[in-house]
């Protein structure tokens, strides 16, 4: 399975408008645009997952640099998710600060 990354994208942009994009290549099993969890605002990127990796290649090669509702697109594999132990990057306090 080819995990796909995709940048840039403009805040209106749908689920079927990316996927639309990413099927001209392979079979897309899943797209995942990253909302924020406490605003539930789009964050302007998503995850594209592909099951065949030679066509999840072809759609990095062909849609990296491309154009979607005039915005270009950064297309690239997906880096692995990382484990982070639960409160990490807040610094003490959970983030607080405590004067």
């Amino acid at each position: 399975m080819k995990n796909i990354y995709v940048g840039n994208l403009d805040f209106r942009c749908a689920e079927a408008e990316l996927r639309t994009a990413f099927e001209t290549y392979g079979q897309v099993d899943k797209v995942n645009i990253v909302t924020d969890k406490d605003t539930g605002q789009k964050r302007g990127f998503a995850f594209v997952e592909m099951s065949n990796d030679a066509e999840g290649e072809k759609a990095i090669a062909g849609l990296n640099g491309s154009q979607l509702e005039g915005r270009t697109l950064k297309v690239d594999a997906a880096s692995p998710k990382r484990e982070r132990p639960s409160g990490e990057g807040r610094g003490q306090n959970g983030g607080r600060n405590r004067y």
